[in-house]
C-alpha cells in the first residue's frame, strides 16, 4: 500500500496511491494528525473515500506530520569510518523539530547566516502506525505503517564546532520527507542514495545498517513513546552531499521512489 498526504484545490487529503491515481482516505487528513489516534490503521479510518484524482493532478506534501522526527546517528559503517567514528555499542539518537518538515518539491533554505557548509543525508524513514512503548525487536515490526525518504539535512561545519548535532540540524526545512509512505518492501534490503543536480554523492544499502530497522524501533521505544506517525530517520550512507543555493537535491531509495527539493539562498536579515 502507498500512503500520501496531498493538495488540491486549496484542501488537504490523506490518500493511497494505487497506479497513476490517488484515493482520498476517509476521515479527512488523517495523516496530518495521526498521533491523535490510538492507532492510524483502523477500518474506519485506513479505508477509501468516495474522491479520486491523478496523480499529476495534485501537490504531494510530507506523507505525514509526525509528533517528532528521531534520527539515528553513525548507523552506518563506512559514515562512521569516514569521519573517523566507531560505531557505537547503542545507536546515537537524535530529534529534529516538526518545524523542519517539508515535502517534496518544496525549497531547502541554506542558513547563511550562520553555516557554511550544509550537505544532504540520505536516509529511509520509518513511519510508526501506533503507540509503541518498550517493544522486542520480534514485535517491532507490527508497529510499523510503511517507509519514506528523508533527507536529513545537516549544517556540517556547525555539526563539527558545536561538539552535538542540534543546531545542526535543527533549522526550518532541514527535513524533507516524501514523496509518499510504502509499505510493501524489505527494509533491510534496499538501495539508498543521494543526488546534487544529476550527479551521485552518496550510494549505500540499508543491509549496511549496524542496528536494523527492527532494532532501531524496539531500541527507540524503550527511550521514549512513540506515537502514531512519529518518524524514525535510520541513518546515513558514507559521501559527500555538499549542497549551495540553486541546486536540486534528490534522495532515492529503492522500492520507495525519489525525493526532490531545490536549495534556496536565506533571505534572514539581522535586526
Amino acid at each position: 500500500m502507498r500512503y500520501a498526504r496531498f493538495l488540491v484545490d486549496g484542501k488537504t487529503h490523506s490518500g493511497i496511491i494505487e497506479g497513476e491515481t490517488v484515493f482520498e482516505l476517509k476521515g479527512g487528513d488523517v495523516l496530518g494528525c495521526a498521533q491523535a489516534y490510538d492507532s492510524i490503521i483502523d477500518g474506519n479510518i485506513i479505508a477509501k473515500g468516495d474522491s479520486s484524482w491523478p496523480l499529476n493532478s495534485v501537490k504531494l506534501l510530507a506523507p505525514v506530520l509526525p509528533s517528532k522526527l528521531v534520527a539515528m546517528g553513525l548507523n552506518y559503517r563506512a559514515h562512521a569510518e569516514e569521519f573517523g567514528f566507531v560505531i557505537p555499542e547503542d545507536p546515537m539518537v537524535l530529534l529534529k523539530p516538526t518545524t523542519a518538515i517539508i515535502g517534496i518539491g518544496d525549497e531547502i533554505v541554506y542558513p547563511s547566516h550562520m553555516s557554511r557548509r550544509v550537505d544532504c543525508e540520505a536516509e529511509l524513514g520509518i513511519v510508526i502506525s501506533k503507540r509503541a512503548k518498550n517493544l522486542s525487536i520480534e514485535d517491532a515490526k507490527d508497529y510499523i505503517l510503511g517507509y519514506t525518504c528523508v533527507n536529513d539535512v545537516t549544517a556540517r561545519d556547525l555539526q563539527k564546532s558545536d561538539g552535538q548535532f542540534i543546531r545542526a540540524k535543527a533549522f526550518d526545512t532541514f527535513a524533507p520527507i516524501g514523496p509518499w509512505i510504502e509499505s510493501d518492501i524489505d527494509p533491510e534490503n534496499l538501495s539508498v542514495e543521494s543526488y546534487v543536480n544529476g550527479e551521485l554523492r552518496q550510494s549505500g544499502h540499508s543491509s549496511d545498517m549496524a542496528k536494523n530497522v527492527f532494532e532501531v524501533v524496539s531500541f527507540v521505544s524503550k527511550i521514549m513513546t512513540l506515537l502514531p506517525g512519529d518518524v524514525i530517520a535510520t541513518g546515513t550512507p558514507s559521501g559527500n552531499g555538499k549542497m549551495k543555493p540553486g541546486d536540486e537535491v534528490e534522495i532515492r531509495i529503492e522500492g520507495i521512489g525519489s525525493l526532490t527539493n531545490t536549495v534556496v539562498a536565506n533571505t534572514f536579515i539581522e535586526k
